[in-house]
């Protein structure tokens, strides 16, 4: 397995991944994510935001985005200090693999050579299966929030307002040991 850039030959793929996960999200009764628009995708791909982990026959297992601000969601505690990981979604063929850990171990590093002392990510709802996920994979879940600021948001947060915040406070030396 290898992590790497998402490239603009893979746009398809990753519309197809979201596809996915939107029925995944109907099945299981949660928040499902709207569709993104193709410019929207091209865009954080030329930013090179949209990273994917592929296999040795460079099939993508994993895909997610990542963005350094957020004030929507995390309001006072953005300070230009941390990496939001979003819209992780893993092919249908590639699930349970716990790509969570390689997302997560990845990050750090990244955060790290970013000067960024948090990772942080954000689900909507009580989703007490991804509060576990996430906290299993060493995120400290910070609680549920009602978000209020939502209009500049993917539709999915202004039809949900409960977020539920996870952080990886790099500077936490229990992490690093």
């Amino acid at each position: 397995m290898e992590i790497k850039n998402c490239v603009m030959s893979d746009v398809n793929e990753i519309m197809s991944l979201y596809e996915a996960a939107r029925n995944l999200q109907a099945q299981r009764q949660m928040v499902i994510w709207p569709f993104f628009e193709k410019t929207f995708i091209e865009k954080e791909i030329e930013e090179k935001r949209q990273w994917k982990i592929v296999d040795d026959h460079s099939n993508i297992a994993c895909i997610w985005v990542i963005a350094f601000e957020d004030p929507e969601i995390w309001g006072e505690r953005d300070k230009n200090d941390s990496i939001y990981v979003h819209r992780i979604s893993t092919h249908p063929s590639f699930r349970g693999h716990r790509y969570i850990d390689d997302i997560v171990e990845w990050s750090k590093e990244y955060a790290k050579q970013s000067g960024k002392q948090f990772i942080r990510l954000d689900t909507l709802g009580n989703n007490t299966k991804l509060i576990q996920h996430y906290t299993s994979a060493g995120f400290n879940f910070l609680g549920i929030e009602r978000l209020t600021d939502t209009a500049n948001l993917p539709l999915h947060y202004q039809r949900e307002p409960n977020c539920c915040l996870f952080e990886i406070d790099l500077k936490d030396k229990s992490i690093n040991t």
